[in-house]
């Protein structure tokens, strides 16, 4: 299996812009720039785009080891922050929080657990990021 997506980056680092697309069409020329990067400009970013396939990678993973335990999610939100730091070696992204609440009927709190730390290190996205990843998870009674 692969997907595909581009980019197309037009001027200079601090005054160009770019466009985005995937091949869904899900993002069809969606804005980026030095301004939604470091600033506060209308259009994504590549740390945003990050944040999100690894929020909807976990929680899929999630579901995964909650099935494998027997257990079916009625509901699973993640927000994943994406911290980008300048480092000595240029910038780089240094860690990720996974915060997650999940409505787990029958789930107790040690199965859950369980479930969740297998599914952070598990997800193929946590698994290609170099990064520390973290985790706060809770199960909603």
């Amino acid at each position: 299996m692969e997907r595909t997506a581009s980019a197309d980056w037009q001027g200079g680092l601090k005054d160009g812009r770019g466009q985005i697309s995937t091949a869904s069409g899900v993002l069809a020329g969606t804005q980026y720039s030095f301004g939604t990067r470091f600033a506060e400009g209308k259009g994504t970013n590549p740390e945003e785009l990050i944040a999100a396939a690894h929020a909807g990678c976990f929680s899929m993973a999630l579901s995964g080891q909650l099935a494998e335990a027997g257990l079916i999610a009625e509901r699973i939100h993640t927000t994943a922050a994406v911290t980008l730091e300048k480092t000595e070696a240029g910038f780089a992204i240094t860690t990720v929080h996974l915060a997650v609440n999940a409505k787990v009927p029958g789930a107790d709190r040690e199965v859950f657990a369980k479930a969740a730390g297998a599914a952070k290190a598990g997800c193929p996205v946590s698994r290609l990021l170099n990064a520390r990843i973290t985790m706060e998870a809770i199960l909603e009674s």
